[in-house]
């Protein structure tokens, strides 16, 4: 699946950063790097890649925001007690931790529960954004400097 979107190029790239900031285990890391090394622009790969996975993570938030807690948990496929520890890392380290959105297991489940405890939707912007713009330019460097 991932070479398919690495073949449709920054839609197919915007597509799996998406998808990847919801339920389904994706890896837009691994389209992004396929298409920096194909020669094709970084800034263009990175601001894509950012705005579906900000895109994906506001999926989230939304379903935080309007779902009841079990329809949160069955779409995410979250035990009560994995709901209840990212709900007491979110309370914990506060809007902060919104720039760790971007860590696999963790991150999904803390943007569904920004949106449950009401976060404001600027400072959620701001903080998913951040963190998730800096970790695509990690990689692309990464990627281009090997």
């Amino acid at each position: 699946m991932m070479e398919a979107l690495a073949q449709w190029g920054v839609p197919g790239l915007f597509i799996s950063a998406f998808l990847a900031a919801t339920i389904l285990p994706l890896s837009s890391e691994l389209v992004l790097s396929a298409l920096l090394l194909s020669g094709q622009p970084p800034t263009t790969l990175v601001l894509a890649a950012t705005t579906g996975n900000v895109l994906g993570s506001l999926t989230n938030y939304a379903l935080g925001l309007w779902a009841a807690r079990p329809v949160v948990q069955k779409w995410l496929r979250m035990s009560d007690a994995s709901f209840e520890r990212a709900e007491v890392r979110f309370r914990k380290y506060g809007l902060l931790s919104l720039c760790f959105a971007w860590v696999p297991v963790v991150g999904d489940p803390l943007t569904v529960i920004a949106g449950a405890l009401r976060v404001p939707i600027s400072g959620f912007l701001i903080l998913v954004t951040a963190g998730k713009f800096a970790r695509y330019v990690v990689v692309a460097y990464l990627v281009l400097s090997a």
